[in-house]
């Protein structure tokens, strides 16, 4: 009986642990993604993010990784400056499981009582957006999001990063895009 009443539990724990990381991306129809190989970053874009400095440089070392898989080289005189910006939110997620058992005349079952219990979770949310801009026209051609559940573990911060920057640049050049 006591492993039923834990059982909501394990099941909440196992679907919030493996939630995945949600991508999303736009670009600009009128691009051609042929003709961007080189980059830099946008240093006052990056400047004024808020977030910690061993972030951002995981952000920006993930980036630098993902694009040099792709063929590209970062540049003193690059084709696409590269811009990222950071949210965060706390969930708070409230769920309710009824067993079907109440409490009342003697043993077992009750149609007019429900048994249940009531959990409360919170977590942080985040969402890590790439904009990358045409360095010559000063226009934003692509830009992509990731939205998943932050972790606090430090150990496990370097991977997570590396798995949303991956996940957005795989989108990246866009497969419809006007060659």
């Amino acid at each position: 009986m006591k492993t039923i009443k834990f059982l909501p539990i394990l099941l909440l724990f196992i679907i919030t642990s493996c939630s995945s990381v949600r991508v999303y991306s736009d670009y600009d129809k009128n691009a051609d993604f042929n003709q961007y190989r080189t980059y830099a970053f946008h240093k006052r874009g990056i400047d004024r993010l808020q977030i910690s400095e061993l972030d951002k440089k995981r952000i920006l070392h993930a980036i630098d990784n993902e694009l040099s898989r792709k063929g590209m080289t970062k540049s003193e005189n690059p084709d696409l400056l590269i811009n990222i910006l950071t949210k965060e939110r706390e969930r708070v997620d409230v769920n309710q499981y009824n067993t079907g058992w109440g409490y009342g005349w003697g043993w077992g079952w009750n149609p007019y009582l429900w048994g249940g219990r009531t959990y409360v979770s919170t977590s942080t949310e985040g969402t890590l957006y790439i904009d990358l801009i045409d360095a010559r026209k000063k226009e934003l051609v692509w830009e992509g999001q990731a939205v998943g559940y932050l972790t606090e573990d430090h150990s496990k911060k370097e991977k997570q990063i590396n798995e949303f920057v991956a996940k957005i640049l795989e989108q990246f050049p866009p497969s419809n895009a006007k060659k």
